[in-house]
């Protein structure tokens, strides 16, 4: 069955026509177990970042912290990953709600904002240790090989915190270089990543 509008085919046989939308490409996935960082590196064990793609997404799967109310963090390279040092500016917010429902709320973060830093930007925090608490979500990063524009970013992360609630987590902002992006790094602020999965696809 195809879905067709004013004479043109869009969608046939499931598939969408040339020329109606980009497509999501898996590049690399990689499983953490004990990890101190886990990090995707462009032309380092079959991973793209480059003008390959305009926008990279990765996807964060049970990200499990080895230490108890850890911080899940990243940072970025202009240089092959030798220094993840790049100058970002962001903004953040929360929202939360307590497994018992005696508080819930939305609010603004500035706590986890950058001004100009080149500092590891935090995506989500707080992230329990037990068993059955972990942390997931996403990052899109928009034309990382781009050498005009700066960098942007959105993230958007959810997990079970530490003192029993369910907190979404989100940021966006900008790596202010004009050179090409072609690494980036994740980690826990302290301690391991225990376990948990990042996968990353380009869209073209």
């Amino acid at each position: 069955m195809a879905l067709i509008s004013n004479g043109s085919t869009i969608f046939d046989n499931g598939a969408m026509s040339a020329g109606f939308g980009g497509s999501m490409t898996f590049i690399k996935k990689l499983t953490a177990s004990g990890s101190a960082t886990l990090s995707f590196v462009n032309g380092t064990d079959g991973v793209v970042l480059d003008d390959t793609y305009k926008e990279y997404y990765f996807t964060f799967n049970n990200m499990h912290p080895a230490n108890n109310n850890a911080s899940f963090e990243f940072n970025v390279s202009i240089d092959g990953g030798s220094n993840y040092n790049v100058a970002k500016t962001t903004t953040s917010f929360q929202a939360y709600h307590l497994e018992s429902d005696a508080y819930a709320g939305i609010e603004y973060n500035a706590s986890y904002d950058l001004a100009q830093s080149t500092a590891f930007q935090i995506i989500n925090y707080g992230i329990g240790n037990d068993n059955d608490e972990n942390m997931s979500g996403t990052l899109n990063f928009y034309n990382p090989s781009s050498t005009t524009f700066v960098k942007h970013f959105i993230v958007n992360t959810n997990n079970t915190q530490a003192s029993g609630y369910s907190q979404n987590f989100f940021v966006a902002g900008y790596g202010n270089t004009t050179s090409a992006i072609d690494a980036i790094r994740f980690q826990m602020a302290s301690g391991n990543i225990d376990a948990g999965d990042i996968c990353l696809y380009g869209i073209a």
